[in-house]
């Protein structure tokens, strides 16, 4: 009766620890973010134990079952597509419910889009502000208010469609020259990490518009 937390690449499959792969070989159950991409990985790896998904849109309507699943007696492994989850993927609301039901979960070290991002910024990194994705619509202007009196490095993640936007509103609410450092595809074949102030990293993506998945650091106010 566990619940394991395993995070896996972000990217590079050589970041999958032997730890997560002898975990996913020996539990029940593999629940994924989606079993499609998942099933790739898994392939990989050569780990044939089943797997179901486990999203964003069902983890509300699944977690009950799940628990009576884990109290049967049922070992699980949760992944997502990348990195470790329940940072900004799901996985928040089967670890509260198993903690509740005191089931106990084990959550593996391992890769973390944001890390390399905010060591990659050489900005400080002693005190730091998570954000991970900004609302899109409802919230937003309110949110970025806030976040433009912040003293400490802030960490968002955002999408290629939407980063041109977001810089303009950076450049907006916290000012042209606010430090700011936008990491893409990280641990890939094309990892890029565009360093300036925000105007000088919006032109940047403005004439060479983004691909991948997307990390932005922004320096504290000063």
């Amino acid at each position: 009766m566990k619940l394991y937390i395993v995070p896996t690449p972000i990217g590079n499959l050589q970041d999958m620890t032997f730890r997560a792969i002898d975990v996913l070989k020996s539990v029940d159950l593999i629940l994924a973010e989606d079993t499609r991409t998942s099933g790739k990985l898994l392939k990989h790896f050569d780990i044939s134990t089943p797997s179901q998904s486990h999203h964003m849109h069902n983890e509300h309507k699944t977690v009950d079952g799940l628990i009576d699943k884990l109290k049967s007696g049922v070992t699980m492994a949760l992944i997502s597509d990348a990195g470790t989850p329940a940072i900004s993927d799901p996985g928040f609301l089967l670890t509260r419910a198993c903690i509740e039901n005191n089931i106990q979960v084990d959550c593996l070290p391992g890769a973390t889009a944001f890390v390399p991002a905010l060591v990659n910024s050489g900005m400080p990194n002693d005190k730091f502000v998570f954000e991970g994705f900004l609302p899109v619509k409802k919230g937003r202007q309110t949110r970025l208010l806030f976040l433009a009196e912040e003293t400490r490095t802030i960490i968002f993640y955002e999408s290629p469609h939407k980063l041109i936007k977001t810089l303009t509103q950076f450049c907006e609410y916290f000012g042209d020259n606010r430090p700011v450092s936008v990491s893409r595809e990280l641990s890939k074949l094309y990892e890029e990490t565009i360093r300036g102030t925000a105007k000088d990293v919006l032109e940047y993506y403005t004439n060479k518009p983004p691909k991948g998945e997307i990390v932005v650091v922004v320096g504290g106010k000063k």
